[in-house]
């Protein structure tokens, strides 16, 4: 542990660009905002009003994304929950940490008692938490003098990995779980071991907006960073009575005509939003944003509070219940499809960004980090988050960001149906890479955002030339890769 100690503050002192550490953490705070960063498991692209959705109601959210900006192609690090929440805390892709599936998948020599055992790959190994040598975005922050707080999910390792141990000096709820599977689950008694439990049949999402409420509360006098890591709208689908009720009706109005299922592989895929019980579980969530949202206005906190909101991979379309569509997108959580990895995402940075703003730049997951340490003005660690690029000049809307492309590197069998493989994204052109039969498809975004088209064969010199950024990216940060199946059949 002191060891430990020891390389992070070396790693801010030397990342502060020579000044002392009394330089860097002793500046004046009141300059500085506080942090709401809001991650939905699971939610979809068009799980929102905001963005679209007719059937689910979000206005509290919704009116978030009307005082600050709204990002149409933000995406998750991974089309899966853990890497993308270890690229959020660490500014670095998954494969550059190779934790690239989600904690509790199975490794390689541990496939035998799994369903992908006679697949024709065995999955690339992967690190199961997040490392003690990254410096979080929570330890930089509290460096600075941030009090700091996580709520809900974690999944990012075991007992020495929860969030005390990653800089949070409080943590409720978040252990090694990637879903509330304790107790009476969404309900109290929850049978979490970081969570007291409430009165009988308190509903999580609220649960936790009141934990939020009340560090808050606690720390109104000093810069906060408050992480609410909902368990919603993650499996087991469960609602409060009264919205299932209320969403079953709303259900009972949709054309019967209409299409319910399609086909993606060999899954069976949801097109409308219509699920009762997912329709009450996304209201909740926005509720329970409402309650904190309205405490941080009636505290006089709201106008110096950067607020973000995330989704962590796709809206789960494909298995488990297929409760979400993500049409237009095509499939969802664990493809790495625009519907597996495309996510809902807003910041409202009040006296920033400009009200009902839209931001159409590709940006990723590992940006939050670099953005938020630059917004609290403290300097960048970029030997830290090395794959995170700022996003203040694109808040100040002082133009679009050229030439960077996104990655991603998923060598899993996705339990929703998805194969190993990486994607690139440069402009609007995306190639997935598939390691199966070593085949890649191409598709031009600004023209078929629902990657219906494969250019490959057409545009056979732009396939190539993505390939290869897409290899030798793989190369500079160490990409594991998945090997042949012996048992394959």
């Amino acid at each position: 542990m002191q060891r430990r100690n020891f390389i992070k503050t070396c790693f801010l002192a030397s990342a502060a660009l020579g000044m002392s550490s009394n330089s860097f953490f002793c500046r004046g705070t009141k300059e500085r905002p506080h942090f709401l960063f809001i991650l939905v498991d699971d939610l979809g692209w068009k799980d929102l009003g905001c963005y679209g959705s007719s059937f689910y109601e979000t206005p509290h959210v919704d009116q978030l994304a009307a005082q600050g900006m709204r990002f149409t192609d933000a995406y998750a690090a991974c089309p899966v929950c853990s890497p993308t929440r270890v690229s959020i805390m660490t500014g670095k892709y998954p494969a550059r940490l190779q934790t690239t599936d989600y904690f509790g998948a199975p490794q390689p020599e541990t496939v035998s008692g799994h369903w992908t055992k006679y697949k024709p790959l065995l999955p690339a190994p992967y690190r199961d938490h997040l490392p003690l040598e990254e410096i979080t975005i929570a330890e930089a922050l509290k460096k600075a003098g941030y009090a700091t707080f996580f709520a809900g999910k974690w999944h990012m390792g075991g007992k020495g990995y929860y969030p005390e141990d990653q800089g949070f000096d409080v943590n409720k709820g978040g252990w090694e779980r990637g879903g509330p599977y304790g107790g009476n689950k969404y309900f109290s008694p929850y049978g979490n071991p970081k969570l007291d439990d409430g009165p009988e049949g308190e509903h999580l999402p609220d649960r936790l907006a009141s934990e939020t409420c009340q560090f808050i509360d606690k720390n109104r006098d000093k810069n906060f960073m408050a992480f609410l890591s909902f368990y919603s709208v993650h499996t087991p689908l469960m609602a409060r009575e009264d919205l299932e009720q209320k969403y079953r009706e709303k259900a009972g109005t949709i054309d019967k005509k209409n299409q319910i299922w399609g086909k993606e592989g060999e899954r069976k895929v949801r097109l409308i939003q219509n699920h009762a019980v997912y329709g009450g579980m996304v209201e909740a969530m926005d509720l329970a944003v409402g309650k904190i949202t309205d405490h941080l206005k009636a505290l006089d906190l709201y106008g110096n509070t950067v607020i973000i909101f995330m989704s962590d991979n796709g809206g789960l379309s494909t298995s488990e219940g297929h409760p979400t569509s993500n049409l237009p997108l095509r499939a969802g959580k664990g493809w790495l499809y625009e519907g597996g990895i495309r996510e809902p995402m807003i910041i409202h940075w009040p006296g920033v960004t400009q009200p009902g703003s839209q931001c159409s730049e590709p940006v990723i997951s590992t940006d939050f980090y670099p953005t938020m340490l630059e917004i609290a003005g403290l300097p960048l660690l970029s030997r830290q988050h090395l794959d995170g690029k700022s996003l203040v000049p694109l808040l100040k809307g002082e133009g679009q960001r050229q030439g960077r492309c996104l990655f991603w590197h998923y060598p899993h069998y996705g339990n929703q149906g998805g194969s190993p493989g990486s994607a690139v994204r440069c402009g609007s052109y995306k190639l997935i890479d598939f390691f199966e039969d070593n085949h890649s498809e191409l598709y031009d975004l600004s023209k078929d955002i629902s990657e219906q088209k494969d250019l490959s064969k057409e545009l056979p010199e732009k396939a190539s030339e993505l390939r290869e950024k897409l290899r030798s990216w793989r190369n500079q940060v160490g990409a594991l890769m998945p090997t042949p199946n012996p048992s394959a059949k």
